[in-house]
């Protein structure tokens, strides 16, 4: 029987199983079978140097691929919307065709029965899902994860806030709807997760229309979790971005970013979910700064979200336990993202050279609550404050005490602003002051926050070779600075005194130790 004849009078999901046996026969050109790939609503072959990505022929409640013009559309439109951020993957949209003999093609002069997304094949066990599984993120890949999510915001146009506002609570409803279907969910978490949701809404809702019209709104990606994110010649590109339906991807970038945060920590990468957050908001406005109440929502409703994804799959499989299990992990998180803990605030103090910047980043990814907390750097302060880069040498002018007391009170008042919102704050100064110590423990006494407040002390050889041995920093101080330190008088210190003359694993451990007796760590990982 002829390829024409197998196909004739069949429906449109009969005609596109011919089509995917035969991509899964043809190996998409290269040697062999292709390796396939289904999800619920594509089908990816792996082969050769390239990928083949269809449409599945369907109709869902948030997409409709049924007919062939459909799947073409979609296919343009995935490659519209990817190639801004991973340009070096997405080639072309392609025809499998049929010739006159029957006979299927990619990209024959038949007539095309089926159209596909050719991609440029990478290293699938190079998404960072499984990187993640398997090992920490490092800072240096965290850093350029952020940096990509912002160029892509960057690029992407601004969106209706008002779509977007709106489509919210049908996106808590469908989630709670889900979960009440799935078997062995406990109901009272189901309700508390829904419950929890409305309400953290109505308290963020006039902040999320104020962002709407500020332009914080945009044409994003839209499905940032780390399967849609790939290593690929040494850098982080984001692919499969949503394109079946604009309104879904246009979303506060905040959420946006969520997703990515939120996946980390699911793969127990806390660190580097506190990483890509604070580069994020180094490289973001200033003003994005004032949308972290949202935070707590936003991480919840994406975790629900891929928990939904997951319990359907599971339900699809012949032996779907594992996939419900990590469905089951995801719906968890999402219950604890939505009922934060309090924050807190860490001042982490000492003379130049201690190792201050190291402990707040190390530290900043395992306090409550996630993704960690806001790292206000007094030398970034002063880099801002002259309207310069944060490499920018500065001059002894720009360190006379008023200047200096200006920097104080910025770090005080971004401080202020960050855990009024519920976030918590590591502050990275000098702090050699009484008076500059006394700041920061008023001020968490003041919203509610927990204090932790950590002094650094090492021997002068420590201190200067650190001092020499950095590159591209952020901080102005010379061994000169540090020799002038040795004598400064620092008055009566009752913060925790930190020993920071050995290893940066043992600074940090004689500081979780101090955190630890305050409860002030998460379980986050990393």
């Amino acid at each position: 029987m002829n390829s024409s004849a197998m196909v004739a009078g069949g429906t449109e999901r009969d005609l596109q199983d011919h089509v995917l046996e035969f991509l899964e026969r043809s190996g998409c050109g290269g040697t062999g079978r292709a390796k396939r790939i289904d999800t619920h609503a594509s089908v990816v072959f792996l082969g050769g140097d390239r990928a083949l990505k269809i449409k599945r022929a369907v109709r869902l409640p948030f997409l409709d691929y049924s007919t062939l013009e459909r799947r073409k559309h979609a296919c343009e439109e995935e490659l519209n919307v990817n190639r801004g951020n991973a340009p070096e993957l997405y080639r072309r949209v392609v025809a499998i065709t049929r010739g006159l003999d029957g006979a299927l093609a990619i990209g024959g002069t038949g007539t095309p029965v089926e159209w596909a997304v050719e991609m440029a094949r990478f290293d699938e066990e190079q998404t960072l899902d499984h990187i993640a599984e398997t090992q920490q993120i490092p800072p240096r890949l965290a850093n350029a994860l952020a940096d990509a999510i912002l160029q892509s915001q960057h690029m992407a146009p601004r969106g209706n806030g008002e779509i977007w506002l709106a489509s919210i609570p049908g996106i808590i409803d469908r989630n709670t709807a889900k979960f009440r279907d799935v078997r062995g969910l406990d109901a009272a978490a189901i309700d508390h997760l829904a419950a929890s949701s409305w309400d953290r809404l109505a308290k963020v809702r006039a902040l999320l229309e104020r962002r709407a019209e500020r332009g914080f709104v945009r044409r994003c990606h839209g499905d940032l979790h780390l399967a849609n994110l790939a290593l690929v010649n040494g850098r982080p590109l984001l692919f499969d971005a949503i394109e079946f339906d604009p309104a879904i991807a246009t979303t506060d970038v905040l959420y946006d970013l969520a997703f990515t945060l939120m996946d980390l920590i699911h793969f127990n990468n806390g660190a580097a979910s506190n990483a890509v957050f604070n580069r994020y908001l180094a490289g973001t406005p200033d003003e994005n700064l004032d949308g972290l109440a949202a935070l707590p929502l936003f991480l919840s409703i994406r975790a629900a979200i891929r928990a939904h994804v997951l319990f359907t799959k599971s339900e699809q499989m012949v032996d779907g336990e594992a996939v419900w299990r990590d469905a089951k992990r995801y719906f968890d998180l999402a219950g604890d993202f939505i009922v934060p803990k309090p924050p807190m605030l860490i001042a982490i103090g000492g003379l130049s050279g201690t190792g201050k910047s190291a402990l707040a980043r190390a530290l900043a990814g395992l306090v409550e609550p996630p993704p960690g907390a806001v790292i206000v750097r007094s030398d970034v302060v002063r880099k801002h404050l002259f309207d310069v880069s944060e490499t920018t040498h500065l001059s002894e002018v720009a360190y006379q005490d008023s200047t200096s007391q200006r920097v104080y009170d910025l770090l005080s008042k971004t401080a202020e602003r960050v855990l009024t919102q519920g976030s918590s704050v590591v502050l990275d100064a000098a702090f050699l002051s009484e008076a500059q110590r006394g700041a920061p423990p008023d001020l968490a006494r003041q919203h509610g926050g927990r204090f932790v407040g950590l002094f650094l002390t090492a021997d002068l050889a420590t201190r200067l070779s650190r001092i020499e041995r950095r590159e591209r920093d952020a901080s102005d101080a010379t061994p000169d600075v540090a020799l002038r330190q040795e004598n400064a008088a620092l008055g009566a210190v009752n913060w925790h005194m930190v020993d920071a003359s050995g290893t940066p694993e043992d600074m940090l451990q004689r500081s979780i130790a101090c955190l630890s007796a305050a409860g002030c760590l998460s379980d986050g990982g990393g």
